[in-house]
């Protein structure tokens, strides 16, 4: 049985009034929402906050959940709307992180396919290099930073993050590319690529 089939079966479950099943569904994606919803926002407060009311909005709306998109494709989408609205309603646009999260930055280097070697200069690249990308990340708009980080660090497939997104694929990989490509101009003084080159 596939993950998208034990979630309707949850969702399922949870339409017919069962609240532990929602516990079950909450417990299973909470992390990866936080960890979406952290890219987003700066304060720890306000990502559980939103996180919160994400999870309140979607259990709210599972009766009309049909199925069409993956449950947690749909969870992203409003999880994604939440966030908007949180700094719609703080009468400003996303701000981005801090480059300085050692963890963002492991993360973001296995996103791009480094590999560390563990000498002390290939440590200190990488180092450089994960700060490169988080950078290059935080200061895309916030169509653009959504759907990379979507792609590279959810693993979401392109459909998926359209509808997440609620755009046409067309316009997902128009994003992922001008992200990518800022990502890489930001990196080719680190690496030494030339312009045509990505990495």
């Amino acid at each position: 049985m596939s993950e998208r089939d034990v979630d309707w079966q949850l969702v399922t479950r949870v339409q017919r009034g069962d609240k532990h099943a929602y516990e079950l569904l909450v417990s299973k994606y909470q992390r990866r929402i936080t960890r979406l919803l952290s890219r987003i926002i700066r304060d720890p407060s306000d990502i559980e906050d939103v996180a919160q009311e994400a999870f309140i909005k979607a259990y709210r709306a599972l009766p009309s959940f049909r199925g069409e998109s993956a449950f947690y494709t749909w969870l992203y989408r409003i999880a994604i709307n939440t966030a908007k609205n949180h700094f719609a309603a703080q009468g400003r646009r996303a701000p981005t992180r801090s480059s300085g999260d050692l963890e963002d930055a492991e993360n973001l280097e296995e996103a791009v396919g480094l590999r560390d070697v563990a000498t002390p200069d290939a440590v200190l690249l990488s180092k450089q290099i994960g700060e490169a990308v988080n950078r290059a990340i935080e200061r895309l708009p916030e169509d653009l930073r959504t759907a990379i980080v979507l792609r590279e660090l959810e693993g979401m497939s392109y459909d998926e993050i359209a509808a997440a997104m609620n755009c046409p694929v067309g316009t997902v990989r128009s994003r992922i590319f001008r992200a990518r490509e800022a990502v890489a101009a930001e990196l080719r003084p680190l690496l030494g690529t030339r312009e045509d080159q990505r990495w």
